[in-house]
């Protein structure tokens, strides 16, 4: 997974540092909140591939936030692990129990929690739970929310398909095109964040296909806002010829190249 985004929720600044500094060294992007209501709102605001949060809070527990977390449809499925004191074994039994993915007791060997962070990211991409190259919910939990949904009103289900990515992977190659996914996902994330709802889905099938379940009472703006960004963000995966004249060339083994658009969006509502 690319671009790895970890959320630290801890009061204590010494610790929050050295985290921050450790983490970022190895190539993460972290973001830290210094309270649960900041945490929170960080979480539905950065979207998070894992939350590292500590128990004891000056405004909440730990265990409130994870509660506050599992219950919004753009946090349910982050992996969460529980930043405990020694003694707190009924903290680590009730975080898990909360749905927190693991516990680590402080004082911490930095070592041991990178392992245990990546075990907790390598867990979620190996059952499919999460898209490695965007971070976001697979199908297995596209299928559990839609399901979930089924007896409720008011939300929009939107397939979105990223028109002539396999020419685009073609004349780039795969890292340019897993990039392109990559930030597809950051400009839907943005636009949900801009005109979206606290209970708004995000994920990506195994076909490369984001599927966004939101409840927006304006439609149309959300999905102009979401063309329009993208149209806006694309040009940067290109060269700066191929950007400049909007189109790039393919060698069709005839005696011109084909001129290919660049990249856009097909947005689809779907029943």
């Amino acid at each position: 997974m690319s671009n790895i985004r970890l959320l630290l929720i801890e009061d204590d600044p010494d610790v929050a540092e050295l985290l921050t500094t450790y983490f970022k060294i190895v190539a993460y992007e972290v973001f830290h909140a210094a309270d649960g209501a900041e945490g929170i709102a960080m979480a539905r605001s950065h979207f998070p591939n894992l939350i590292l949060l500590d128990v004891m809070l000056p405004d909440m527990t730990g265990w409130d936030i994870t509660q506050r977390l599992r219950t919004s449809a753009l946090t349910r499925y982050i992996p969460i692990i529980f930043l405990t004191q020694r003694h707190e074994r009924s903290a680590k039994i009730k975080g898990l129990g909360l749905g927190a993915d693991d516990y680590i007791t402080k004082p911490f060997d930095m070592e041991e929690l990178r392992l245990r962070v990546q075990a907790a990211l390598r867990r979620a991409t190996q059952d499919r739970l999460y898209e490695p190259r965007t971070g976001l919910p697979g199908d297995p939990l596209i299928k559990a929310e839609l399901q979930a949904l089924q007896d409720k009103q008011g939300w929009h289900h939107l397939g979105i398909h990223i028109e002539r990515l396999g020419e685009f992977r073609e004349r780039y190659g795969f890292l340019a095109a897993d990039e392109a996914l990559a930030q597809t996902a950051r400009v839907i994330q943005a636009t949900v964040k801009e005109h979206g709802t606290p209970d708004d889905f995000i994920g990506v099938t195994d076909a490369d296909e984001f599927v966004v379940i939101t409840f927006t009472d304006d439609l149309n703006t959300f999905r102009r806002t979401l063309q329009d960004s993208f149209a806006h963000t694309v040009r940067t995966l290109y060269n700066f010829q191929d950007a400049e004249r909007g189109y790039m060339e393919l060698d069709s083994g005839a005696a011109a190249a084909v001129q290919v658009p660049l990249m856009s969006l097909n947005i689809q509502r779907r029943t």
